[in-house]
């Protein structure tokens, strides 16, 4: 069964009967709505959410308030679930149509499809700063991802930017010195991703494989053993990051852990 959660910041009627109407094309899918009214505080959203991200559901609402809009897309990113504003497309629509409307609001179509955008962004962010890429704009990054070659960087990293996180990842190669701006972050989450060498090793090979080059020492078990010891020394060393092991876990999972790891981090310092 599908779980739909409906929050709405008044009675919540115009949202339930968009998406009944919208669930008629999809006889064969079996889906529970959730209605959620009279959502006005961060706390009402956060629970609902985390009941939509327990039951493997999903989001959509009719919020109004500019600062609870972004307060439902937010913590639908930290819960990796989808919200889905249903106003939001028809207003823009509106807005283009009426050109001489009211509000004459600057940049109101970005603001009702900030969702989109944001992936946008965030994607664009992570293909310019993959593999210490642009490390001078690092500060940037929501999320930074370092670890040895192959333990899946850049994948995290798409996989995460396409939820709407800034995420930039930094490579650590044994014998150069990681660049400075890594240890200076203050406002980013920054994990070091770790794995054992046999598996380490396996991937390495089968990536040299498929692209027929030189192996060298890249796939030498004792190299990635050593590797890996240099990185786990270096994440122990930063007693603000912190340690993800990616052996034999698919990539969501991966991501699922990091954003918990965030959401307990935040509600800490909250």
């Amino acid at each position: 069964m599908n779980h739909v959660f409906v929050i709405s910041d008044g009675t919540g009627r115009t949202a339930q009967q968009t998406l009944e109407a919208a669930l008629t094309q999809f006889p064969e899918t079996i889906t529970k709505i959730h209605l959620c009214p009279e959502i006005r505080t961060d706390k009402q959203i956060v629970d609902v959410i985390e009941k939509a991200a327990g039951l493997q559901g999903f989001v959509v609402h009719t919020v109004v308030s500019k600062r609870l809009r972004q307060v439902v897309s937010k913590t639908g990113r930290l819960h990796n679930i989808e919200t889905i504003d249903l106003m939001g497309p028809v207003l823009a629509q509106l807005s283009d149509q009426f050109s001489y409307s009211p509000t004459e609001t600057p940049g109101l179509f970005y603001e009702l499809n900030r969702a989109y955008f944001r992936r946008v962004e965030a994607m664009d962010f992570a293909l310019h700063h993959d593999d210490g890429k642009r490390i001078e704009k690092l500060s940037s990054a929501e999320i930074v991802l370092v670890g040895v070659s192959r333990t899946f960087k850049t994948s995290l990293s798409v996989y995460l930017a396409f939820r709407g996180w800034l995420t930039a990842n930094v490579p650590i190669v044994l014998g150069v010195d990681p660049p400075a701006e890594l240890f200076n972050l203050t406002h980013s989450f920054v994990f070091g991703l770790t794995t054992e060498p046999a598996p380490l090793t396996r991937l390495r090979r089968t990536r040299i494989e498929n692209w027929g080059s030189s192996a060298g020492d890249y796939t030498n078990p004792e190299i990635a053993y050593k590797e890996l010891q240099n990185a786990q020394k270096m994440f122990e060393s930063q007693p603000n990051w912190s340690v993800v092991n990616v052996t034999n876990k698919p990539i969501e999972e991966t991501a699922i852990e990091i954003l918990s790891i965030i959401r307990d981090k935040e509600s800490f310092e909250t």
